[in-house]
């Protein structure tokens, strides 16, 4: 089997917006601080090879972050780093490619305070990037990694003046358990 291709940074981009990417904050019936996971030494492998690693909390420029690794085999291509802010939501507050940190002076809003519920509507921009995520509704689904019934999200991102859309399948507490790249490829969690 060939190895995969290596991640583009516009794909950097686009995959913390899918991926929990993804991981985040509080759901505001229960207060549990998992709504969005992002317990240091959690993992997602997918289907693509694709390994997500969440980091213990560190200060970036004064802001904590927590960084997610993407990686294939032990190689990580692509690291986001994520703001859990008191208020539930999460925030992209940069990328770090090949040891370069490309820190957002206008973070990306990843995921509004949960619980997140069918008609949601939430938008991110930083100037270069622009996203409008939307809950379209819960989808059952069956994977490698278990039987879900999933909210499902459509992101549409503006990029260098192109769109994509995408779509995101997150289970509370448990994080992205599929999703389908803009050209319809589908990768789903393995565990």
């Amino acid at each position: 089997m060939p190895a995969p291709a290596r991640p583009t940074v516009r794909r950097a981009l686009v995959l913390p917006l899918l991926g929990l990417l993804g991981a985040a904050l509080l759901n505001a019936q229960a207060l549990d601080s998992n709504y969005y996971p992002r317990k240091a030494g959690t993992r997602w492998t997918y289907s693509s090879g694709e390994t997500q690693i969440m980091g213990a909390a560190v200060t970036h420029r004064g802001v904590p972050v927590v960084p997610v690794s993407h990686q294939y085999g032990s190689t990580t291509y692509t690291q986001d780093l994520l703001e859990f802010r008191a208020d539930g939501s999460v925030w992209l507050r940069g990328v770090n490619v090949g040891g370069r940190l490309s820190w957002y002076a206008q973070p990306l809003n990843v995921y509004p305070p949960g619980p997140l519920s069918p008609g949601m509507t939430w938008k991110g921009s930083n100037g270069a990037v622009r996203t409008v995520s939307t809950v379209t509704g819960v989808t059952p689904l069956k994977t490698a990694g278990g039987t879900f019934n999933a909210l499902t999200i459509q992101t549409e991102t503006t990029a260098a003046g192109k769109i994509s859309v995408q779509k995101t399948y997150f289970v509370p507490t448990l994080g992205v358990v599929r999703y389908e790249t803009a050209d319809g490829t589908r990768i789903d969690l393995l565990r």
